[in-house]
Protein backbone atom coordinates (compact mmCIF):
# COMPACT_ATOMS: atom_id res chain seq x y z
CA UNK A 1 0.00 0.00 0.00
CA UNK A 2 1.25 3.38 -1.35
CA UNK A 3 1.30 6.48 1.28
CA UNK A 4 1.34 9.85 0.51
CA UNK A 5 3.21 12.51 2.36
CA UNK A 6 1.18 14.29 5.17
CA UNK A 7 0.59 17.90 3.66
CA UNK A 8 0.32 19.12 6.95
CA UNK A 9 3.98 18.83 7.16
CA UNK A 10 5.23 19.43 3.87
CA UNK A 11 4.29 23.29 4.22
CA UNK A 12 6.10 24.26 7.61
CA UNK A 13 9.17 22.13 6.20
CA UNK A 14 9.22 23.94 3.16
CA UNK A 15 9.20 27.41 4.38
CA UNK A 16 11.48 26.66 7.35
CA UNK A 17 13.86 25.34 4.83
CA UNK A 18 13.86 28.25 2.77
CA UNK A 19 16.04 29.98 5.91
CA UNK A 20 18.85 27.60 5.33
CA UNK A 21 19.29 30.51 2.32
CA UNK A 22 20.21 33.23 4.58
CA UNK A 23 22.02 30.96 7.00
CA UNK A 24 24.77 29.55 4.43
CA UNK A 25 25.09 32.84 2.77
CA UNK A 26 26.12 34.15 6.00
CA UNK A 27 28.88 31.40 5.85
CA UNK A 28 30.03 32.93 2.81
CA UNK A 29 29.95 36.79 2.54
CA UNK A 30 29.78 38.79 5.15
CA UNK A 31 27.32 41.02 3.08
CA UNK A 32 24.62 38.62 4.88
CA UNK A 33 24.56 39.66 8.51
CA UNK A 34 21.16 38.15 10.09
CA UNK A 35 20.46 38.23 13.92
CA UNK A 36 18.78 35.34 15.61
CA UNK A 37 15.67 38.04 15.84
CA UNK A 38 16.03 38.10 11.67
CA UNK A 39 15.35 34.54 11.75
CA UNK A 40 12.46 34.41 13.89
CA UNK A 41 10.77 36.61 12.61
CA UNK A 42 11.12 35.72 8.73
CA UNK A 43 10.22 32.04 10.01
CA UNK A 44 7.30 33.25 11.84
CA UNK A 45 6.23 35.38 8.09
CA UNK A 46 7.26 32.22 6.30
CA UNK A 47 4.97 30.20 8.69
CA UNK A 48 2.27 32.03 8.54
CA UNK A 49 2.20 32.86 5.03
CA UNK A 50 2.63 28.71 4.63
CA UNK A 51 0.10 28.04 7.01
CA UNK A 52 -2.20 30.54 5.26
CA UNK A 53 -1.52 28.97 1.75
CA UNK A 54 -2.62 25.19 3.53
CA UNK A 55 -5.89 26.74 4.83
CA UNK A 56 -7.22 28.63 1.64
CA UNK A 57 -6.47 25.30 -0.17
CA UNK A 58 -8.41 23.06 2.21
CA UNK A 59 -11.22 25.72 2.72
CA UNK A 60 -12.05 27.89 -1.09
CA UNK A 61 -14.39 25.64 -2.91
CA UNK A 62 -13.72 27.70 -6.18
CA UNK A 63 -10.75 27.75 -8.12
CA UNK A 64 -10.53 31.68 -9.01
CA UNK A 65 -11.21 32.26 -5.16
CA UNK A 66 -8.25 29.82 -4.31
CA UNK A 67 -5.97 31.57 -6.59
CA UNK A 68 -7.26 35.05 -5.74
CA UNK A 69 -6.40 34.33 -1.61
CA UNK A 70 -2.91 32.94 -2.38
CA UNK A 71 -2.26 36.01 -4.71
CA UNK A 72 -3.29 38.26 -2.18
CA UNK A 73 -1.43 36.60 0.81
CA UNK A 74 1.34 36.61 -1.47
CA UNK A 75 1.72 40.41 -2.07
CA UNK A 76 0.89 41.34 1.70
CA UNK A 77 3.79 38.59 2.77
CA UNK A 78 5.80 40.92 -0.10
CA UNK A 79 4.86 44.12 1.62
CA UNK A 80 5.48 43.04 5.15
CA UNK A 81 8.85 41.32 4.29
CA UNK A 82 9.94 45.43 1.91
CA UNK A 83 8.74 47.20 4.93
CA UNK A 84 10.88 45.12 7.35
CA UNK A 85 13.87 44.89 5.18
CA UNK A 86 13.91 48.56 3.94
CA UNK A 87 11.45 50.47 5.77
CA UNK A 88 9.74 51.62 2.16
CA UNK A 89 6.49 52.71 4.08
CA UNK A 90 8.16 54.73 6.93
CA UNK A 91 8.45 58.42 6.94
Amino acid sequence: MKTTPNINSFFPLLALSLLLIPFVAMQLTPEVNWSILDFIVMGALLLSFSYGVFFIIQFAKRKWLKYGLIFLLFVMLLLVWVELAVGLFSV
